[in-house]
């Protein structure tokens, strides 16, 4: 039960949300790339985890508030104060495509990773 409560478990978990929620922004930014004022959403994690990490190393218990840090941590999504085109669309269908499958490459690489953890979890309940 230890590897289900671990902080890479809590990591993996985390990634899957942030991942997911950036694959639907993006998924909007193509659907809307012919509407005029719209701005792309981007979604960020990586900076508020590593802000939370570096402040909870510096704490007296870095494990526990590194755990901490990690289940506070949240995604955020923006709007991209770009315009490129006349209509003030700052959608770069091309350039969303590309992040598109980028994302995709690495929503699989962690499910394969929690799968692989899943795996060891039940190869040894199963003895």
């Amino acid at each position: 039960m230890e590897l289900l409560s671990s902080n890479s478990f809590l990591m993996m978990e985390k990634s899957m949300e942030f991942l997911w929620a950036k694959q639907a922004a993006i998924l909007d930014n193509i659907s809307n790339a012919e509407t005029p004022n719209y701005k792309p959403k981007v979604v960020t994690f990586e900076e508020i985890l590593r802000e939370r990490l570096q402040r909870a190393q510096e704490k007296d218990c870095p494990r526990k508030e590194t755990r901490a840090a990690i289940r506070s941590a949240e995604y955020s999504v923006k709007e991209k104060p770009v315009s490129t085109r006349m209509d003030d669309n700052g959608v770069n269908v091309t350039e969303q495509s590309v992040e598109m499958i980028r994302n995709a490459y690495q929503l699989q690489y962690v499910m394969k990773s929690i799968n692989s953890d899943l795996t060891v979890l039940k190869a040894a309940i199963q003895g």
